[in-house]
C-alpha cells in the first residue's frame, strides 16, 4: 500500500474540512452529474467507474490521522456504486439516495473520497452522479474526469476502444516533489511574502463593524450590464476583465471598514507552479492579496494597484497552507490577539451558463448555515456567465446585516458602471450610505470567564504533548508556540473527544490564545467512540 504526505493544496482543504462539525462537512463536497448515453447498461457504467478509479490513485486514497495526516493509496478494486431507480418499486428514490450521498460526511480515514450513484429508468442508466470530497478534486480535476467519462461512454456506445491518454503522474509524485529542497526554497520565499503582507494588515479588518450577532446572510446580484462594462473598463486599462469586479470589491471593502490597506484570500490553481500540472488531485489554495487603498484613489488607479497586487500574490501563492496558519498564529501572539484573514474572493468562469435577462436581479438565498461554521467573515463568489456577471456574497451577521449586504453588492455594480461612463471619480460607493457604526468590540477575542478547571488544562496539554511527542507543554503558550502543528490539530481534538472533552474548534486551537485559556472552553462528557490513536511518545 502506497503512502505519501498530504500535498500542499490538500492541506488547505484538510484544515477546511476539519473546521466544520461533521453535520456541516458537506460544505466541502463537490457533485458531478453525467448524462449516460443511450445504449449503455448498468454493468458497463460500473466498469467505466472502476476503470476511472484504477487509473487515478486519488480516487482510492484514504486520509488517516496517525501518525500524521497522510495519503494512503489502496489497491485497485471495484468502485462501489449505488443504483437508484425512478420507478416506484418500494426502494429509496433518487432524491433521497442523493441527499444521503451528498450530505453524509466522508470517513476520510477509511472511505474513498468519491461516491457513485447510477439513476436508472426501466433498468437502464440515465444519469451518473459522483460526490467527491474536495480533498480529492479541484475544478481542473473535475473537468478531466468529465472528459474521461465522456470518452469511455462514447467508446462503449459505439463499440470501439476508448483512447485515453496515459497517466504519467500521481499525487504521490507531487508530494515527493513538495518534500524536496527545490520546493522548500520556493516555500520559504513565498512565506516571506505572506509574512510581510499579514504584518501590513489590521488585526481585525472589520473591527469598526463587528457586533454581537450570530448567523449569516447570502445574497446574489446578477447583472448583464456589469459584464459588458467590465470588459470595456479592462480594455481601457489593459488588465484582465476578472480584475474589474474585484477592484470594486476592494473599493467597497475599504469604504465599509475604513481601512487603508485592504486584504483578502483569493484562490489560485497552482498548476503552473511545479513539474506535475497533470496530476488529478486538489491543488488550489488561497493566495494573500493586499491592496493600498489610501488616498481615496480614482477607480482606475485602484484597478492598476490591484493588478500589481495580484501579480505579486500569484508569484508567492504556492505554499503549504498549514504553515501559513502557524505563521498567522505567531503573528497574533506577537500582537496580542487573533489576526483575522476571514475574507475570501473567488472568480469562476462559466461559459456554459446563461442568465437570459436584461435587467439586474437581486435575490436573497437561504441562510448559509454550513458556511457560517467555517469561521469566515465574508465570501464573495464572482461568476462570469455568457451574458452576465453574478456576484454572490456570504456575510457573517457579526460584520454585515441584510441592508449592508445589499448596499455592498449594488455598490460594486454602480462603481463599475460609473467608471465605464467615463467618470474618473474616487473609488467610492453609490449615494446610499452604510448604516451607523456600532460601538467597537473588546480588543481581545472573548474567552470564557474564570479560570479553566485543572483537569481541562491537563487534558488539553496532554493531548498536545502526546500528539506531537513533546517532553512537556506549557499551558501559558499557544498551541503553535508550544510546538503544535496545524495539520495535527484534528488529531488533538480527536484525542480530547476520545477522553470525553469537547468544546474546542480547530480555528480556536490553532489561534494565539494560550492553551490554559482555551481549556476553559472544554466541557467534560461521555467519551466519543473513535479509532484509537497511539501516542507518539510511546
Amino acid at each position: 500500500m502506497k503512502s505519501a504526505s498530504l500535498c500542499w493544496g490538500q492541506r488547505y482543504m484538510w484544515l477546511r474540512v476539519h473546521q466544520l462539525p461533521p453535520e456541516h462537512q458537506h460544505e466541502t463536497h463537490v457533485v458531478l452529474r453525467f448524462q449516460v448515453p443511450g445504449g449503455l447498461t448498468v454493468a458497463q457504467c460500473r466498469a467505466i467507474l472502476t476503470h476511472l478509479a484504477r487509473r487515478h490513485e486519488i480516487l482510492r486514497t484514504t486520509f488517516p490521522l496517525d501518525p500524521e495526516p497522510a495519503q494512503r493509496v489502496e489497491p485497485p478494486a471495484a468502485l462501489p456504486v449505488t443504483v437508484a431507480t425512478t420507478e416506484r418499486d418500494g426502494t429509496p428514490g433518487p432524491a433521497g439516495v442523493l441527499d444521503d450521498l451528498t450530505r453524509r460526511p466522508f470517513d476520510l480515514a477509511a472511505e474513498w473520497p468519491v461516491r457513485a450513484c447510477l439513476i436508472t429508468t426501466g433498468g437502464l442508466p440515465r444519469q451518473c452522479v459522483l460526490v467527491f470530497n474536495h480533498l480529492a478534486v479541484d475544478a481542473w480535476t473535475i473537468e478531466e474526469i468529465k472528459r474521461e467519462l465522456r470518452t469511455q461512454a462514447a467508446g462503449l456506445a459505439a463499440r470501439r476502444p476508448a483512447a485515453l491518454p496515459p497517466v504519467r503522474h500521481q499525487p504521490s509524485d507531487l508530494a515527493r516533489h513538495e518534500a524536496s529542497a527545490d520546493a522548500a526554497i520556493v516555500a520559504a520565499r513565498s512565506m516571506a511574502h505572506w509574512q510581510e503582507g499579514v504584518a501590513r494588515l489590521p488585526r481585525d479588518p472589520f473591527a469598526r463593524r463587528r457586533r454581537d450577532a450570530e448567523g449569516a446572510g447570502h445574497a446574489t446580484l446578477i447583472s448583464p450590464a456589469l459584464l459588458a462594462a467590465g470588459r470595456r473598463v479592462a480594455a481601457r486599462h489593459g488588465v484582465w476583465p476578472s480584475l474589474v469586479p474585484v477592484a470594486a470589491y476592494a473599493a467597497m471593502t475599504a469604504r465599509y471598514t475604513g481601512q487603508r490597506t485592504v486584504g483578502w484570500l483569493a484562490f489560485v490553481s497552482n498548476r503552473g507552479s511545479h513539474p506535475y500540472p497533470d496530476v488529478l488531485t486538489c491543488m488550489f489554495s488561497p493566495m494573500l492579496v493586499t491592496v493600498d487603498a489610501s488616498g481615496d484613489p480614482p477607480f482606475g488607479e485602484l484597478l492598476r494597484r490591484l493588478a500589481g497586487a495580484f501579480e505579486q500574490a500569484g508569484e508567492h501563492a504556492y505554499v503549504p497552507y498549514d504553515k501559513v496558519v502557524e505563521m498567522v498564529s505567531r503573528e497574533g501572539s506577537r500582537r496580542g490577539g487573533e489576526v483575522r484573514l476571514g475574507s475570501e474572493v473567488n472568480f469562476i468562469k462559466q461559459r456554459s451558463k446563461e442568465y437570459g435577462g436584461r435587467r439586474t436581479a437581486f435575490t436573497w438565498n437561504p441562510a448559509p448555515l454550513s458556511w457560517a461554521r467555517c469561521g469566515l467573515d465574508t465570501y464573495l463568489r464572482i461568476d462570469e456567465w455568457r451574458d452576465a456577471v453574478s456576484l454572490s456574497l456570504h456575510a457573517a451577521a457579526a460584520v454585515m446585516g441584510p441592508a449592508e449586504v445589499e448596499w455592498f453588492l449594488r455598490g460594486m455594480e454602480a462603481l463599475v458602471l460609473a467608471h465605464d461612463e467615463g467618470r474618473e471619480t474616487p473609488a467610492a460607493p453609490p449615494p446610499l450610505p452604510p448604516p451607523p457604526l456600532p460601538a467597537p468590540p473588546p480588543v481581545a477575542a472573548p474567552v470564557p470567564a474564570g479560570p479553566a478547571p485543572d483537569a481541562a488544562v491537563a487534558a488539553l496539554a496532554e493531548a498536545v504533548r502526546e500528539t506531537h511527542g513533546l517532553s512537556r507543554v506549557d499551558p501559558s503558550d499557544s498551541y503553535v508556540l508550544a510546538g503544535g502543528q496545524a495539520l495535527r490539530a484534528p488529531q488533538v481534538l480527536a484525542r480530547l473527544a476520545g477522553r470525553g472533552w469537547t468544546g474546542l474548534t480547530l480555528q480556536q486551537l490553532t489561534g494565539p490564545a494560550p492553551l490554559g485559556a482555551l481549556a476553559a472552553r472544554l466541557a467534560p462528557g461521555p467519551r466519543t467512540p473513535s479509532t484509537q490513536i497511539p501516542s507518539n511518545s510511546e
